[in-house]
Order: C-alpha cells, then structure tokens, then sequence
C-alpha cells in the first residue's frame, strides 16, 4: 500500500475567481461586523476573505473604495433578504406583527450584521461618495412597503423600520416586541 500523495491546489485567481471582488466586499461586512468600523483595513480583508493583500488594494485602492463597495454589497444583501422574507409572507398577513418580528430578529438573531449594514449607512452622512448606496437602499426598502401598502405608508414603513433598528442596535436590550408592533400598527392605521 503506498501512501497517497497530497493534492496539489491551484490559486484561483483571474478569470478563475471572478468573485473574488465581491468575496472582498462580503469580508469587509464580516470584518466591521466582528470588530467594528475602525477595524477595516485592506490587510484585515484580505485575512478573512482569504486573499493576498495585494488582492484587496488591486481592486479597492482607497479604503474608501473598499467602503463603498461594502456598503453596496449590504445594500443588495439586505434588500435581497428583505424581498425574500416579503415573498414568504401569505397575503392576509398581520403586516404589523410580521414587521415587529423581522425587525427584532434583524436586531438579536443577525444583530452584528445589522450593526456592520448601519455602520456603512451612517458613514454616508460623512462620505458623499457614499450617498447614492445608501439612498438606493432606502428606495428599495420604500418600494417593498408600497407594493403592500401605498406610496405615502409604504415611505412611512420603510422610515419606522430604520429608525427601530437603529436605535434598537444601540440600546443595550432589544426592544419589546408588542411595543414595536403597536408601533407599526399606528403607522398602518
């Protein structure tokens, strides 16, 4: 019996790792998740992505680059999860008490994503260059409700919800969740 001779790996890189910009994006989320906006660094991503730190200045020369595609990158995270959880819900559904739900779940089940995705959004009060990211996100979220409510609601819906995730991030105890659906149930009237 001879032993087995150890599999030799490639490098994916190139045309061979055609994620790998989007894989960065993901790991600057995952790294301001665990450690916080000021930990982002080009030599932090490229760790927990897995990639030289020669991939992560290639392709986002500037932090702030990097930043951007981050914020990009939660936007469409969120959003998809958002228009996946919608899709789920029957159509008599107790809008309010769903909302409630989805917001105290983002805020304890995914609460560390949720801060990373509020990090990014906050920046934008600071970076214009991030702006349009975050303005989109809003948009995507405001379309979502109008499609169950009406145009002036569905604005007033997508406000509440960020609005009660930013601030139940930043309290110590998430909020309670009758408090948060009597909260929408006013904003559904």
């Amino acid at each position: 019996m001879t032993a087995q001779q150890p599999v030799a790996r490639k490098r994916t890189r190139g045309p061979n790792d055609p994620d790998r910009r989007n894989r960065i994006a993901r790991a600057a989320i995952a790294v301001i998740a665990r450690r916080g906006i000021n930990a982002l660094t080009h030599r932090a991503v490229a760790a927990e992505a897995g990639v030289p730190l020669g991939s992560t200045t290639y392709h986002f020369a500037t932090l702030d680059d990097l930043i951007a595609s981050a914020l990009d990158e939660a936007a469409r995270r969120n959003v998809a999860a958002l228009r996946e959880w919608d899709a789920t819900l029957p159509a008599d559904v107790d809008l309010a008490a769903a909302l409630a739900k989805m917001v105290l779940d983002s805020v304890t089940e995914e609460r560390a994503n949720t801060i990373a995705e509020y990090n990014l959004y906050a920046l934008a009060l600071q970076r214009p260059s991030l702006r349009r990211a975050a303005v989109a996100w809003d948009d995507a979220l405001a379309e979502l409700f109008i499609a169950r409510t009406d145009p002036l609601t569905g604005k007033l819906l997508a406000t509440l919800t960020c609005g009660l995730m930013m601030q139940a991030v930043l309290g110590a105890t998430p909020p309670q969740l009758d408090d948060v659906e009597a909260l929408y149930r006013r904003a559904l009237g």
